[in-house]
């Protein structure tokens, strides 16, 4: 897989060095050059492929010439013993639960692929890396169960004080080890910010090995197409009509990862991008005007992001190009008191809970097949037979007790795993929203 930068000021690098570098050195996102056809492959499974499967074969199209046959199969065997789910709802649309993994959220993909390569490659070149990564909620609980204990990494995590739920917190602060949390006043994009002022700071670079695991690296990126790829495989023999994915979005990677599956021929008709209040994207998408602006905090804090990173993948996929990306894609947004009326009529309906996440996911995907006819890219409006829509089910519920049971009177209960963190004592140190704090932190701690 050779790869180049979206500011196209980079020299093209390899899968394995992007992996590690996270940002180009021109502060552009590494993005694939290849845009290979996968559609034979993607036609040759049907409903009985596992997840690990799709993840080994696909994975071997991109990296046969950089990685091992047997170390791929290996680093993808470690990192995936767990596997999506496909729950229809009704005919129309089903729920692909991405929440099956250990941190129960859906960047568990990506977080496990990502600290089973890296732990693979740093053993045979004898080396150590910190991973420095921003959460917003989920990214920093997945990262840190994925890296937990993985020999020659160090993992530090930045997470807006008091903006992350509860359990999330106790999932990321209470590992110590090699995990390492910090908790920054501020929001997600000062973060994020810090981090990547952290990575063009050229001082801490020739101090420290330094990469990332947020959804700016294209190694958490690349492994999250899998499972739009796993969903098509389950459904394409019992659909009839066309197939839109509907993706709950704040820094837009996952929804990168699906567009990514598609170019590669994946037969997706459309893309739903469903967003609450912080609707950047939407936005551009109605009005061609992409403004960047301070997140708001919502119910559905993961997807809480002013300035999304992989918006800068967006335009590289459609040349900057605005009308070809409305084609592709449509925006629907959601607030806080939609999003709540949307789990309490879930629970009534189907007598199942769903985190607010994905409630924003489910309701945009309702007002898409409420419309007279559903707008497809190629410029057709479906009709006859029925489209149906994988509404992408990001969190388990149960990480959102305290607003699901406010919803439905009722609350989910704790997975196992959730319910251990919850008596181990919080880890973290707290830091202010000023990159020089926090590249002073680093030298004194890895340099």
């Amino acid at each position: 897989m050779r790869l180049h930068s979206t500011r196209h000021k980079a020299a093209e690098t390899t899968f394995t060095h992007a992996l590690f570098t996270g940002l180009a050195p021109d502060g552009g996102l590494y993005h694939p050059l290849e845009i290979p056809d996968l559609r034979s492959l993607f036609e040759s499974w049907d409903k009985t492929a596992s997840f690990c499967r799709i993840a080994e074969q696909v994975s071997h199209v991109f990296l046969d010439s950089e990685v091992d046959a047997e170390v791929l199969s290996r680093i993808i065997k470690r990192a995936f013993d767990f596997s999506p789910a496909l729950r229809r709802v009704d005919e129309r649309i089903s729920l692909l639960e991405l929440f099956h993994g250990p941190s129960f959220a859906f960047k568990d993909f990506g977080a496990c692929f990502l600290a089973s390569f890296m732990e693979e490659i740093l053993a045979e070149e004898n080396k150590h890396a910190v991973i420095l990564v921003a959460t917003s909620g989920d990214t920093g609980s997945a990262v840190a169960r994925a890296f937990f204990k993985k020999k020659n990494i160090d993992v530090v995590i930045l997470f807006p004080k008091g903006r992350v739920s509860y359990l999330q917190e106790k999932q990321l602060t209470t590992l110590g080890a090699n995990v390492h949390a910090l908790e920054v006043e501020g929001s997600f994009d000062d973060c994020q910010r810090m981090v990547k002022e952290s990575f063009g700071n050229s001082r801490l670079r020739a101090g420290i090995n330094l990469t990332s695991a947020n959804s700016i690296n294209i190694g958490r990126l690349f492994p999250q197409s899998f499972y739009y790829i796993y969903a098509y495989t389950r459904l394409r023999q019992e659909i009839e009509g066309d197939l839109l994915f509907c993706v709950p979005s704040g820094n837009f990677g996952n929804l990168t990862a699906g567009i990514y599956a598609w170019c590669w021929g994946l037969p997706v008709s459309r893309f739903i991008a469903a967003t609450n209040i912080n609707d950047v994207v939407p936005e551009y998408l109605e009005h061609n005007v992409f403004s960047p602006r301070a997140s708001m905090h919502t119910l559905s804090n993961a997807m809480d992001v002013g300035n999304p990173s992989n918006f800068e993948r967006m335009q590289e996929i459609f040349g900057h190009d605005h009308d070809a990306m409305v084609r592709m894609i449509h925006g629907e947004v959601v607030n806080d008191t939609q999003t709540m009326e949307q789990i309490t009529e879930f629970y009534k309906q189907h007598g199942l809970f769903i985190d607010p996440h994905t409630a924003v996911g489910y309701l945009a995907a309702r007002r898409v097949l409420a419309a007279d006819g559903v707008p497809l890219a190629d410029g057709r409006v479906s009709a006859g037979k029925p489209p149906h829509i994988v509404c992408l089910a990001t969190a388990h519920p149960a990480k959102f007790r305290e607003t699901l049971k406010q919803a439905t009177g009722h609350e989910p209960e704790l997975p196992e795993g959730l319910a251990q963190a919850m008596h181990l004592p919080k880890q973290s140190i707290e830091i202010k929203n000023d990159s020089r704090e926090l590249a002073e932190f680093l030298l004194q701690k890895f340099s």
